[in-house]
């Protein structure tokens, strides 16, 4: 399953990543990659409840990069 996210650099340093088609779904790292490694695990978590039902995703404009889980 692939989710476009978005990360932006945080005012207090490090950075924030939310998942446009996810509501609520944030994270925050100190670097890149950790800010990446947290968002699958927010991601991973938030469907856990609704593993089996289908989403519909939402097509953003403002697309950073691609993450596979």
């Amino acid at each position: 399953m692939r989710f476009k996210v978005v990360l932006e650099p945080s005012e207090e340093g490090g950075y924030t990543v939310y998942v446009p088609s996810l509501p609520g779904c944030i994270s925050e790292g100190e670097t890149v990659e950790e800010a990446l490694r947290n968002i699958r695990e927010a991601i991973e978590l938030y469907l856990e409840p609704v593993e089996d039902e289908l989403i519909p995703l939402l097509t953003e404009a403002a697309v950073v990069q691609e993450i596979e889980l």
